[in-house]
């Protein structure tokens, strides 16, 4: 009889302690996402200051977050050739204290960590001016084929043509330096501009961020110099290296960092690091 009583106790106490855990993890779960509250003031803050903002708040959530590892912004001289020309054999480098490479009319670059490659024409136009769609079919059959792992992002008409950039994803967030810029015109693709360093993983212990809303009042701060009404069409969490190397063996830490989209402006965008609220550009 005494057992049977005890096994009822400890029944109870399991119930009681789950339903405790259960309301723990809710309230957890509460401090780390936007309230309806919260959404309300930012917005009436941002129209006080002639923003307006486009963007679901009520989606971001600010649970705490860790670094990235990622290598430095060095590249295999011989892979970067034989990827890039189809006779690699007979590609030259006619100054040996520049990383400069040639074949007929395309030429591979390789300084400061920036890989640019002149001319390879990829995918035929038809003539004409070429539509952003055209454009994109083109660069999305390269990206594809060769680099997976990358997303489209950014993509805006300049000099008659159309510049498409896409950016590395690493578990559904982009890691923001390690991207691919393509220059289409009607002749196809007319330049490639390249940086990526190797993603190693996950480095620090998570760390709080700052919530969304708090980093669009430091926006509002920069914001104060823009003379004109502005519009926030996307606020989105990405990865930053405020560090970049060059050397082989080295790696910097991407940090968390809230990037802001602005209307009419798709090629520039802001970014704020999570971890302090600070504007980084």
């Amino acid at each position: 009889m005494q057992w049977e009583k005890a096994k009822n106790y400890i029944l109870i106490s399991f119930i009681l302690l789950n339903i405790l855990l259960g309301g723990l993890i809710f309230l957890e779960s509460r401090r780390y996402t936007m309230t309806s509250d919260r959404v309300r003031n930012i917005n009436f803050v941002l129209g006080q200051n002639n923003i307006s903002l486009y963007s679901n708040l009520m989606q971001q959530r600010f649970t705490p977050m860790r670094s990235l590892d990622v290598s430095g912004f060095y590249y295999d001289v011989d892979e970067l050739i034989n990827f890039f020309f189809d006779e690699p054999e007979l590609v030259t480098q006619p100054n040996p204290d520049r990383q400069v490479f040639r074949h007929g009319n395309s030429e591979l670059q390789i300084s400061g960590g920036l890989v640019i490659f002149d001319f390879n024409v990829y995918g035929l136009g038809q003539g004409g001016e070429i539509s952003r769609e055209e454009a994109a079919r083109i660069t999305n059959a390269f990206v594809n084929e060769h680099f997976p792992t990358f997303v489209p992002d950014i993509t805006f008409e300049r000099d008659n043509g159309v510049r498409l950039v896409y950016r590395e994803e690493y578990n559904g967030r982009v890691v923001y330096l390690n991207f691919i810029e393509f220059f289409v015109t009607e002749f196809g693709i007319e330049w490639i501009e390249k940086q990526r360093g190797q993603i190693l993983g996950y480095s620090t212990a998570p760390r709080n961020i700052f919530a969304p809303d708090e980093a669009l009042l430091t926006f509002i701060q920069y914001a104060r110099e823009i003379d004109e009404p502005i519009i926030i069409t996307r606020l989105e969490m990405v990865y930053f290296q405020e560090y970049e190397g060059l050397q082989s063996g080295t790696f910097y830490p991407a940090i968390p960092a809230y990037r802001i989209f602005i209307e009419g402006n798709e090629e520039s965008t802001y970014l704020i690091n999570a971890f302090t609220n600070r504007m980084i550009n």
